[in-house]
């Protein structure tokens, strides 16, 4: 039987590659995809807290509004992302370095 050890486990696991995705940021897509992986770890452990909790449903709940959130965010960053390269024909946040031109 799968126990809520290894639903942590595997969130925890999720979570430390996203964090290792934003940190080494080649370009900005990459640190997009790092923050949805945390979003994500975040949300397995809401859906594995919720397994232990039949009465209320307050972790699918928490993980709807997550799932909800994360979509928005993305579709925010990615019209700032395409705004930037527009601009200044890159999307490396190590050449961006300026905020007027």
């Amino acid at each position: 039987m799968i126990s809520i050890t290894h639903f942590l486990i595997v969130s925890a696991i999720i979570f430390c590659i996203g964090v290792y995705a934003i940190l080494a940021k080649r370009n900005a897509i990459m640190i997009l995809v790092g923050i949805e992986l945390m979003i994500n770890a975040s949300i397995l452990n809401f859906v594995a807290f919720a397994r232990y909790d039949s009465v209320n449903y307050g972790g699918q709940v928490f993980a709807l509004f997550a799932i909800v959130l994360a979509a928005a965010a993305v579709a925010v960053g990615l019209a700032i992302i395409l705004n930037v390269y527009r601009h200044y024909k890159t999307i490396d946040p190590k050449n961006i370095n300026e905020l007027k031109d």
